[in-house]
């Protein structure tokens, strides 16, 4: 099974686009661009040159992935979601000269397995989002989101904690987090959770 691109679709020579992948009309993938197997990009969506994609992600219609930008196997961008590169955005120099590539220095945001990026959220250039992390639709992301962690608002704040499932976890009196959709156990990992697994000590 190849990779299906839309007739209106632009995938540019030197992008690699994976087995399985789906990319739909008025999308773009330009060159140096890295698409991995079963992925979808929707219509209109935008991955930069330089881009990493993992697999079986899902880049929704109108997205915009600028580079470097890394995305791990299994994420989720909404609609019209942006993942930016540039902390000091200018068009010109402070000379008035349109700014060339040598004129900044692209910062990458990197996304962690299983991650989902609301509709149009923004995530800023140099962030880090964990793995599984959920960031609600409209937020602005300034500040790295630990794993697990549901973050929401302009600029963005944790305002709770969340499973594979994507839906908000409960805690416990033990301090251990459940899920109500499939009853996972979640413990603390540094700033953010993992999944608790049997054999494996609990830290708290």
């Amino acid at each position: 099974m190849s990779a299906f691109v839309h007739d209106d679709a632009i995938v540019e020579d030197g992008a690699s686009v994976g087995e399985g992948a789906k990319v739909w009309g008025l999308a773009q993938v330009r060159t140096g661009a890295v698409v991995g197997a079963g992925c979808v990009v929707g219509r209109g969506a935008f991955i930069d040159a330089g881009v990493r994609v993992g697999d079986r992600c899902k880049i929704q219609n109108l997205a915009l992935v600028y580079a470097p930008a890394e995305l791990a196997d299994g994420v989720f961008i909404g609609p019209a979601a942006v993942i930016t590169n540039d902390l000091n955005p200018r068009a010109i120099t402070p000379d008035g000269a349109l700014k060339s590539a040598a004129d900044w220095e692209p910062r990458p945001v990197r996304i962690g397995q299983g991650a989902a990026i609301g509709a149009s959220a923004t995530v800023v250039a140099g962030v880090s989002v964990g793995e599984w992390a959920l960031v609600a639709a409209g937020a602005v992301v300034t500040r790295d989101v630990p794993a697990h962690a549901l973050v929401a608002g302009v600029p963005a704040r944790r305002i709770g904690w969340v499973g594979r499932q994507g839906v908000r976890l409960t805690e416990r009196p033990d301090g251990t987090w459940r899920c109500p959709v499939d009853g996972s156990t979640y413990v603390g990992d540094g700033e953010g959770l993992r999944l608790w697994t049997e054999g494996i000590a609990n830290p708290r």
